[in-house]
Order: C-alpha cells, then structure tokens, then sequence
C-alpha cells in the first residue's frame, strides 16, 4: 500500500509542491508510487525543478515546469523525435500540461560531469559522439525551430546587455559597440554558412547520464535546426569541465571522421571544420557570459558567474587564433575581462 504524504509534511509557502504531491497520489496506484519519498533531483538553471520518486521496482523522475513560464510540450515532442532516432532519454509517462507536471522515467543518478576522468573521457565521449551522431542522422525539415540569424544574434546580445552592462557595469563607447558588432556579424555569417542538423542545443556533461544504454540525454527541449558544429562544440568546450587542445582536437577529429563516414553533410576537410568548431564555439562562448549573468542578476542564482572565467578563455584562445577575431581580443584587453 503506496504511503500518502502528510499535509503537515508539506511546506505550506510551496503550494506547487502541494499540487505535484497531489497529482503524484492520484497517480500512485498506477505506476507504483511511494509519494512519502519525493525528494529534489536536480537543480535547473531555469525555474523547472526536478523530483525522484520511489516505486516498488526503482524510481521515477517528476518535473515540476511552472506554465507561467515553461512549455513543456517541446520537452514531449523533442523527447518523441530522440527516442525516435534511437536516443536514450527519458519517457514520459503521465503529463499535466494545465499544470506542469510530468512523470518520466529515470535515467539514473550519474552524470557525465561527475564521471568524467583522464582514463574513462575516451570511452564516455566516444558513446557520447554516436549518440550525437544518430541524432544528427535523424534530422528532417519542418520539425524543429530554426537557429537562424535572429536567434542567433539575440543570444549574442545577451553578452552586452548582461554580462558587460550589467555584471562589468561598463558602458560600451562607439567604437567600441561598432568593434562587437562587427565581430556579431562575422560570427553569424560563420555560424549560418554551416550545415544545418537537428541541433540539441545543450548536449554537454551535465546533461548526459551515466547508463545503459550509455548516454542518457537530458536537456532537450530547447532543440533547433541549426549549425552541425553546435552540440560538437558543447559537448568539448564545456561550461563546467576543460580539457587540454590536443584532447579536444582528438575528440572533435573522432567525430569528424564517423560524421563522415555515415555522410552527415560535413566538411570535406578537418580544418574547415574545425574552424565551423572554433567559431561556433565563440557564438556558445559569448551567450553563456550573458545568460550566467542573467541567472545572477535576474534569477537570483548567483554561482552560474564563478565558471565565467572558463568561458572567457575559451573566447580569448580563439580570437587569438584567427586575425579576423583580433577586434573581439582588444575589447577583452579593454573591458579587462579574465
């Protein structure tokens, strides 16, 4: 007999985790539950939270997505198109999209990012590519939003308007807001003239599960049809996690040689596809200085920003690799961002 949970059991100033439980009790004879063990599962950078529950054979995960604001209903579809493509992500089991609440299946505990070592990076990014790989593979028209050049530089602004007006407190003078433009236009005339796949849009550590089969993926309802470098750069140049040049250019030649054996619309050469790689990876690189900061300031989540420094050598390693980006270098020198 399922265990029901106390009203008194209940924060009383948490009236969505009031309705999840309810929801959860009214489910409970079907799938099994013990409501009494619902337990956070996960942080979200976003306002979505994350619950395991027990059941008599293992667990399930419960995703609290407020409809004020989040849509679940890309997380269904796009989870339909992965499993679709042969992609282990979670199943869902019951919706309440009034409410926004699922039931999904659980991948587990075991994140990429908290495996991750020198002896076992090899074999966790290779599972890691074929995945990519048979999600690139399943790409068709008409289902997924386009990362076109709106997107695009939308996410670019998020730099300036964040992370340097807001976190810097710095004020871009003309030259210098005319300099970031043209490094933004540079940038996206690199970004769109790639090959366009189904894109997941954050296929980084954190987001992939330690499983069988192996990965998991999570993360996904953002997904797009957009350039073929993005995941690849996400997956290597990580926003938690760094490795040396000489692992990355390993790893990015790995997939680069499997995407072109099952004819994924790749480059014909490695080096221009590593550059797609390096500037690709500078669009990801500027967006997330503007989205940690926003999650700051904004969202009252303020630990985001202390991996800034990542991303802002990663910017700084490429512009210093391309004449073209030396622009980008000199108002990092000026606005002295390290």
């Amino acid at each position: 007999m399922n265990q029901l949970v106390p009203a008194a059991n209940i924060a009383t100033d948490d009236r969505r985790l009031a309705s999840l439980t309810l929801w959860l009790q009214a489910l409970a004879p079907g799938y099994g539950l013990d409501v009494a063990s619902l337990r956070p599962a996960s942080i979200d950078a976003s306002s979505r939270r994350y619950f395991r529950v027990n059941r008599a054979h293992g667990s399930l995960i419960v995703m609290d997505a407020p409809p004020g604001s989040e849509d679940s209903q890309p997380f269904i579809r796009v989870a339909s198109l992965m499993r679709q493509a042969g992609v282990n992500v979670p199943e869902v089991l019951s919706s309440d999209l009034t409410q926004g609440f699922l039931l999904l299946t659980d991948l587990g505990d075991t994140t990429y990012l908290a495996a991750l070592n020198d002896d076992n990076a090899s074999q966790l990014f290779e599972d890691a590519i074929d995945t990519l790989i048979r999600w690139q593979l399943s790409t068709r028209d008409g289902l997924l939003p386009p990362y076109d050049e709106s997107l695009l530089r939308r996410e670019l602004s998020l730099f300036p308007d964040w992370f340097v007006a807001r976190h810097l407190q710095r004020e871009l003078t003309g030259k210098q807001a005319a300099a970031l433009e043209q490094m933004f236009t540079r940038v996206v005339a690199s970004n769109r003239a790639q090959p366009a796949v189904f894109v997941h849009r954050d296929y980084m550590p954190r987001n992939l599960m330690v499983s069988q089969p192996n990965p998991g993926v999570l993360d996904f309802q953002d997904a797009v049809m957009g350039p073929i470098a993005y995941d690849v750069v996400s997956l290597f140049r990580d926003a938690f996690i760094s490795w040396d040049e000489e692992r990355v250019l390993q790893w990015a030649r790995l997939y680069f040689d499997r995407a072109r054996r099952v004819n994924l619309p790749m480059r014909l050469d490695f080096a221009d596809f590593w550059r797609d790689f390096e500037w690709m990876g500078l669009q990801r690189h500027l967006k997330v200085l503007g989205i940690f900061a926003r999650i700051k300031y904004r969202d009252g989540k303020p630990h985001y920003l202390d991996d800034a420094p990542r991303f802002s050598g990663y910017v700084r390693a490429v512009t210093q690799r391309y004449d073209e980006l030396a622009p980008l270098a000199h108002l990092f020198d000026e606005l002295e961002i390290v």
